[in-house]
């Protein structure tokens, strides 16, 4: 059964590292493990953000991967993406 567990979370590992290995094709950064954000500058994340006011992507996937990412920075080194917060719409949550 051990087997089993194991087997599933790499497999759930294995995924999640391929959605950063296609960002990061995409985006044409190294973001093979989320302390590789910390690595952005803040003219990567003006970038990142002129690309997404531009909404010029070959498809809505591409656009969605810049997002995704923008919120992935957003989250861990919020004082970078303050500037383009618009662009998350994100809403205060009441977990009380």
């Amino acid at each position: 059964m051990e087997k089993s567990t194991s087997a599933s979370s790499n497999s759930a590992q294995a995924k999640s590292i391929d959605s950063l290995e296609t960002k990061a094709n995409y985006l044409k950064f190294d973001l093979d493990d989320l302390n590789e954000l910390k690595k952005l500058t803040s003219k990567d994340v003006a970038d990142l953000a002129k690309r997404l006011e531009e909404d010029d992507y070959p498809n809505a996937f591409a656009g969605l991967h810049d997002w995704h990412l923008l919120r992935a920075i957003a989250f861990n080194i919020p004082d970078l993406v303050e500037p383009y917060r618009h662009l998350l719409d994100l809403e205060p949550f009441d977990e009380c």
